[in-house]
């Protein structure tokens, strides 16, 4: 059993040659491999938050791969898929990857290009689990606001002057640099700028340009 910080690739198709070359072709570059022969076995083996990629036949027995998909997304779960399908079902991956597949490869596949698709994969899973981190150390540090802290650091973030906040909150400017102080002290921003992307990652305020 591999930890759930080493990256995996999941392979999930019924078809057993299938699985082999696919594991032959993913351990040949060094990478780690799991083959499942459905999306059921897949389900009873995984457990949410093991990094990695999955590559997933569209057409399978039993639950089929967009049923796989549609199971990920009422659970929460978020791993970057890889849809495998044959030319007749492409008009399937297409619909994958419209509920968020990451890319669709099509049998026979070159294997070059299904290699430079996984590691996009688990790059951008390596990204999202970044952001996950950063977004839950953010929550950590806003809890340590008081409420007051926390209306200042919205006004600030918002683009509002330490007298634009002094006047909409009935105290002096002086007391706003206090608060301020302090906002930037515990969420440990070392700039406005750096307060700015806690609170766009927080979904406090609008990104740049947004709604403009």
């Amino acid at each position: 059993m591999t930890t759930s910080g080493k990256a995996n690739v999941f392979v999930v198709d019924d078809d057993q040659a299938m699985r082999n070359s696919l594991k032959w072709l993913i351990e040949s570059v060094g990478m780690h491999v799991e083959t499942y022969d459905s999306a059921a076995e897949f389900i009873r083996n995984y457990y949410p938050g093991r990094a990695g990629c999955l590559l997933l036949d569209v057409r399978m027995p039993g639950m089929s791969g967009l049923e796989l998909q549609q199971y990920f997304l009422e659970n929460q779960i978020n791993i970057p898929i890889i849809i495998i399908t044959g030319h007749g079902d492409v008009p399937m991956a297409v619909r994958a990857m419209k509920a968020g597949a990451v890319d669709f490869i099509e049998k026979p596949f070159n294997d070059e290009l299904l290699l430079e698709s996984i590691r996009n994969a688990l790059s951008l899973d390596v990204e999202r689990r970044t952001a996950q981190a950063e977004r839950a150390e953010i929550a950590t540090r806003l809890a340590h606001l008081t409420p007051r802290e926390l209306e200042v650091m919205e006004m600030v973030t918002d683009g509002r002057s330490n007298k634009e906040i002094a006047q909409a909150l009935g105290v002096s400017a002086k007391t706003v640099e206090a608060h301020r102080a302090r906002v930037m002290e515990k969420m440990e921003a070392r700039s406005l700028a750096d307060l700015v992307k806690m609170a766009v990652a927080a979904n406090m305020t609008r990104p740049p340009g947004e709604g403009e």
